[in-house]
């Protein structure tokens, strides 16, 4: 085999498309934020990162073009209006910066796991050291700025414990137990990826042009914002803290960065994410109360999603990705 001149396969022709995709539209954002930040050193970073995503746009599309696929759409200069008033904050701007940061690590991680050439893996590789970088980097400002809020913190027992009864997953009857540590860190996660959501959705439907748009982010608002309550009792329940909110970081703008495609597919992307990460959650819950409310939560962001697809199809917002071949619809062509 030639190892060198090895076809793409569809696995990893789907992550160039996602990634670039994807890439895009947070670029388009952070350029924006970019032109709006006034704290140097967080400027410094959004440099960085613009900097380093125009280089790794620049390998996808080679990548795709030698396979003679069509480059996506993805986003735009035609999806920013860099005149408009600032929306955020400069804070939630670094914020975001790490929130997508995690994102785009999972992402390089997950697409290193399916590429085969070693070209496609070199390129992951440098694309997670890139993310890496990045997150090192935000987060150290953002624990410079005091706005880095860690996970609950827990005190040591002497000595390691074994489960002993079945009463360890007793939550839904019974007096249940407290959270594990292990329980805590699909939680605290989940919680942030609500936070950031709803913030953006609040921020979206200030802005966005088309009615039908603000009222599905009015109702994505409303849908994160019962996920912080769930997840936030449980916590609460064992006195433990939960992350800050970032809606006092949006202006109260009505001049829109962005257009409604950019709001409406990052709104989506957000939650068709989550259900990745309530979906670990589940796996890794040990009590039947979590398991029921990550089941719960996971149902409602499926109805998100079908409400959002449909908006995106009717406006034709929504890039297909490539397909595989039809075969007999090429028989029938013959």
């Amino acid at each position: 085999m030639d190892k060198e001149n090895l076809r793409l396969t569809s696995s990893e022709i789907g992550t160039l498309w996602g990634e670039y995709v994807n890439g895009t539209m947070i670029d388009t954002v952070n350029r924006y934020m970019y032109t709006i930040i006034e704290d140097e050193a967080i400027k410094a970073i959004f440099e960085d990162a613009l900097s380093t995503f125009e280089r790794q746009k620049n390998q996808m599309v080679t990548f795709l073009e030698n396979e003679g696929f069509p480059i996506p759409v993805g986003f735009s200069e035609e999806d920013i209006n860099k005149g408009a008033k600032r929306l955020f904050s400069d804070i939630f701007c670094l914020n975001y910066l790490h929130i997508m940061t995690l994102h785009g690590l999972i992402g390089h991680s997950t697409a290193l796991g399916v590429s085969v050439r070693k070209d496609l893996r070199q390129f992951y590789d440098s694309c997670d050291n890139d993310g890496k970088r990045m997150y090192h980097q935000t987060i150290e400002l953002l624990l410079e700025k005091g706005s880095f809020q860690r996970d609950p913190l827990f005190y040591p027992k002497k000595n390691p414990e074994f489960i002993e009864s079945e009463d360890f997953t007793d939550g839904l009857f019974g007096k249940g137990r407290n959270l594990s540590a292990t329980e805590i860190i699909s939680i605290s996660f989940n919680l942030k990826k609500s936070i950031m959501a709803k913030t953006l959705s609040i921020a979206f439907s200030q802005v966005a042009q088309s009615k039908e748009v603000r009222k599905f982010l009015s109702d994505s608002e409303k849908t994160a914002d019962q996920q912080i309550q769930t997840f936030s009792k449980i916590m609460h329940k064992d006195n433990l803290p939960t992350p800050r909110s970032w809606e006092t970081e949006v202006t109260t703008s009505t001049d829109s960065p962005f257009s409604d495609k950019l709001m409406m597919y990052h709104t989506g992307f957000l939650f068709q994410a989550a259900q990745v990460y309530h979906g670990t959650g589940l796996a890794s819950a040990m009590r039947t109360d979590l398991t029921a409310t990550y089941e719960g939560i996971i149902i409602k962001n499926l109805m998100v999603t079908k409400k959002w697809f449909n908006i995106m199809e009717e406006n034709k917002w929504l890039e297909q990705p490539p397909l595989a071949p039809n075969r007999k619809e090429i028989a029938n062509e013959k």
